[in-house]
């Protein structure tokens, strides 16, 4: 019972107190708040990216994997990938026949060429050739018309299918299926519209256009380098495909053993774990500077609360005198320590977030707002307040009744 009455009446007291320095308050709040706010932007944005990179990266697809002839993440050796010997159509072909594990395999080769129809240019874009089974290994669905078959590649048919923004900025009002477009400046019949990607990894899939892997050799040359993928069942497979896909690939690039592989097998996570490794440093930078304010706002509670001890050592005297504990004094220091702090946090928190969403907003960085970071922001405030309260509510309990009441 008189715990529960220490309690009621710090809280009292400390609402009292921080009532009556209304000045003294706001400032105090000021400076936890700009340390919240500053972690908590920090903190939202990162999420947010970290919430839009695996976005992204399920679109490689989880069961799937990519041969190619240098690995996407290069650690300064990138020469040496250069000159290894390009990847063939006849590799793909190889994996098909000879994994049992795969479900569907394709090969892709790419060039940036202009695209135009009836005068409207788009140039630069992304030209990429494919074998029939590209849709099923990227998961790419057609919305309108359809994809190309092994038929439409084996009589080189003029067939293209277009990413959903090139549909759209050419065919503004009009059906593009059947239509007759331009690429590279030469005649293409539009056959299928994809759906809809969004940015991928800094890239826009949406501005591809897709012709078949022999129409685009015709055209291009293929005696550049193919990519291919291949689609397992699940992503439990894909330790074993690999081991498969380097025994079928050294033995139909003719490696000697104890030679190295000269081509890579790619897997999604690879770029997760980059990933991971920029953002957790960026993470630690910042979060580190969001700490150093919060301990700025901290030591400024502490000069504070230390402060207003110096101000009420003669009505602590009085409280003492009267027969108040320690505890009790203690309590009603660390309350209003702990209440300006967690105002500070509170208010951080709101503009911290706040501001993450409104750089989400006005730049192509991502912000994401989760409940618990709200709780966070405002607990991780209340216990600065708690910590750097300690002293002062300890110093204020120890003072000697008798010096405090002679106190002017």
């Amino acid at each position: 019972m008189s715990f529960r009455v220490d309690v009621l009446e710090g809280m009292r007291i400390a609402v009292g107190s921080l009532r009556n320095h209304r000045l003294r308050t706001v400032l105090t709040c000021l400076g936890v708040g700009i340390g919240v706010a500053t972690l908590l932007a920090i903190v939202g944005i990162i999420q947010g990216l970290n919430t839009s990179f695996d976005r992204q990266l399920q679109t490689l697809g989880s069961s799937v994997l990519y041969v190619q002839r240098s690995p996407w993440v290069q650690m300064g050796n990138w020469w040496e990938f250069r000159n290894r010997r390009p990847l063939g159509v006849e590799h793909a072909e190889a994996i098909r026949a000879q994994c049992p594990l795969a479900v569907a395999v394709e090969a892709t080769m790419s060039e940036t060429d202009d695209v135009s129809f009836q005068g409207d240019l788009m140039p630069g874009m992304n030209i990429a050739g494919h074998t029939a089974d590209w849709p099923v290994v990227s998961g790419y669905e057609v919305v309108a018309g359809r994809f190309f078959t092994e038929a439409d590649a084996e009589a080189r048919r003029k067939v293209v299918v277009l990413g959903a923004d090139v549909a759209e900025t050419l065919f503004t009002h009009s059906s593009p299926l059947g239509a007759t477009v331009k690429v590279g400046g030469w005649p293409y019949t539009v056959i299928g519209v994809l759906s809809r990607k969004g940015k991928v990894l800094d890239s826009n899939p949406d501005l591809d256009v897709h012709l078949p892997l022999e129409s685009f050799a015709a055209q291009y040359g293929g005696r550049r380098s193919v990519a291919i993928g291949v689609l397992l069942p699940t992503a439990a497979d894909l330790d074993r495909a690999e081991d498969q896909i380097v025994g079928i690939m050294r033995r139909a690039r003719r490696t000697p053993p104890g030679k190295p592989d000269d081509f890579a097998i790619n897997r999604p996570e690879m770029l997760a774990a980059t990933y991971q490794r920029l953002t957790g440093a960026l993470f630690g930078v910042a979060g580190g500077i969001g700490l150093i304010t919060l301990l700025v706002g901290g030591i400024g509670i502490m000069n504070i609360m230390l402060v207003s001890v110096r101000e009420r050592t003669r009505e602590i005297g009085v409280r003492r005198a009267l027969g108040a504990r320690k505890r009790t004094i203690v309590a009603q220091f660390l309350f209003e320590a702990v209440m300006v702090s967690a105002i500070g946090g509170a208010l951080g928190t709101a503009v911290g977030l706040g501001g993450a969403k409104i750089v989400s907003l006005i730049t192509p960085l991502a912000a994401t707002v989760k409940p618990l970071t709200v709780l966070f922001g405002v607990g991780f405030a209340a216990s600065v307040g708690l910590l750097f309260g300690i002293w002062p509510a300890a110093r204020a309990a120890n003072l000697d009744p008798v010096e405090a009441l002679r106190h002017e």
